[in-house]
C-alpha cells in the first residue's frame, strides 16, 4: 500500500506520508527483540527497494524498533510485556496509543529525513519536512486505526 498509494502523494516535497510504519507499531507486544529488529529491517529494506534509496528506510525502521522496545519497557507492566497482545487503539486506550504512535512516528521521521538529506544546509526546511510529514503520517495512522478499531472486551470478575 505504501508503494502503490502513498509514494506519489505529498505536499511540495515537504510532507510525505509513511503509514507503513504501522506494521512495526502493531506487532505483538511479546515479540522477541531480535525478531522485531529483523522484521523492522526487512520492512524498511522492502520500502527502500521501491523508493530507490539505499538503507534509509531500513535504518529508520530499526530506530523505530528500538524506540518501541524502550517505550514498552517503561510504560507497560511486566505481565503485559510478556503477552502477545497487539498494541492497538482498542487494547491499550487512546492516551497510551496516541503517545506511542506520535513519539514513534517523530523518531522514525527524524532518522529517515536526517539520513536521507544528510546535510545541515537548509536545516529549517528539513525540520519543517520532519514536522509536516510526521503530522501527515500520524493522521493517516489514526484514521487507519479508527477504521480497524475493535473495542476491548472486558470480563467482569466477581
Amino acid at each position: 500500500m505504501q508503494v502503490v498509494l502513498f509514494k506519489n502523494i505529498g505536499y511540495y516535497n515537504l510532507a510525505t506520508p509513511f503509514p507503513y510504519i504501522l506494521i512495526i507499531f502493531l506487532l505483538p507486544i511479546g515479540t522477541p527483540n531480535f525478531l522485531l529488529y529483523v522484521l523492522a529491517f526487512l520492512t524498511g529494506l522492502t520500502v527502500d527497494a521501491f523508493y530507490d534509496s539505499i538503507g534509509v528506510h531500513a535504518a529508520a525502521c530499526v530506530a523505530l524498533a528500538w524506540y518501541r522496545i524502550f517505550f514498552h519497557r517503561i510504560t507497560l507492566d511486566v505481565d503485559v510485556q510478556d503477552s502477545f497482545e497487539t498494541p492497538s487503539l482498542g487494547n491499550m486506550g487512546s492516551k497510551w496509543y496516541l503517545s506511542y504512535i506520535s513519539i514513534g512516528t517523530l523518531i522514525h521521521h527524524l532518522v529517515l529525513l536526517h539520513v536521507e538529506y544528510f546535510s545541515f544546509s537548509n536545516y529549517l526546511s528539513t525540520l519543517l519536512s520532519i514536522l509536516l510529514s510526521s503530522i501527515f503520517t500520524i493522521l493517516l495512522i489514526i484514521l487507519i486505526s479508527i477504521l480497524i478499531y475493535k473495542r476491548k472486551s472486558r470480563l467482569l470478575s466477581n
